[in-house]
């Protein structure tokens, strides 16, 4: 038995949706009947989801938050409501930590942290006026609450994200439900590259007790899931999308580790 869930004519924002993790999140809830606001710094690609007939691209700079506040109130002009706001832009070069300059800091905390607490600040009035009043997902990620040796600031930020989502759930509850998505690694676009080569992306996916990367609908069909009366008791919370998480590092150099391959079934027919 299959459940549906049905969000036709809610109107969703979704940061960064145009592409990578963003385009997953805006198909779900596409899929699932909404019409869907979705922004970003550059012009999307063609051929992509924004040329969705129920999609509107907005170009603006999520880290400015007279941007944010504009981009809400004309979405709730031509709209007359918001349902959910997905707080999905984020990202962050590799380098070392003491090699960032106090201005890359600065954009990668502004980027990862402040641009959902813009939109946040945002939708705010605009949820509580209306009878449905609303709910916010925040995208975080696997490096919130583990080492992030490369991208520690945008760890932290996440991390910060994370303690901001339970604290507006308590401060804005009954009216307003605040959840996050913690992600693993995705297999977005550009992921193979990413890791060097199909080799190397192939190593990392071994790494994930799953087998394999997430696919971006994957992220996408766990908001819907969050922002859906499905969830309607649940706010507060952080859900893993992370395929098990990572491999126990001591693994590889534990002899009985073969003991813990992934499980095969070898009965003809087992379901």
């Amino acid at each position: 038995m299959s459940v549906v869930i049905d969000l036709k004519d809610r109107v969703v924002l979704v940061t960064g949706g145009a592409r990578g993790v963003g385009a997953g999140i805006t198909q779900a809830f596409l899929d699932a009947g909404a019409v869907v606001e979705i922004c970003g710094r550059n012009l999307p690609a063609d051929g992509g989801v924004s040329e969705h007939p129920s999609v509107h691209f907005t170009q603006l700079d999520v880290r400015n938050a007279e941007q944010v506040q504009d981009w809400v109130a004309d979405v709730q002009r031509r709209r007359g409501r918001i349902d959910v706001a997905v707080n999905n832009a984020g990202g962050s070069p590799f380098g070392r930590f003491e090699k960032g300059s106090a201005r890359y800091l600065q954009a990668i905390t502004e980027l990862n942290f402040l641009s959902a607490a813009h939109v946040a600040s945002a939708v705010l009035p605009v949820m509580m006026s209306q009878p449905q009043k609303g709910s916010i997902v925040n995208i975080t990620s696997i490096s919130a609450r583990r080492p992030s040796p490369g991208t520690a600031v945008y760890g932290a930020a996440k991390a910060a994200l994370e303690s901001l989502t339970g604290s507006l759930a308590v401060e804005w509850a009954p009216h307003i439900r605040v959840n996050a998505v913690s992600c693993g690694l995705v297999a977005t676009e550009g992921a193979v590259d990413h890791y060097g080569d199909e080799d190397s992306y192939k190593k990392v996916a071994a790494t994930i007790p799953r087998g394999q990367l997430a696919e971006p609908r994957e992220i996408g069909a766990a908001c819907v899931m969050l922002a859906s009366d499905m969830a309607s008791h649940v706010t507060g919370a952080v859900l893993d999308v992370d395929g098990g998480g990572e491999w126990p590092a001591f693994l590889a150099h534990t002899p009985n580790a073969d003991e813990l391959k992934p499980l095969e079934l070898e009965v003809e027919g087992a379901i």
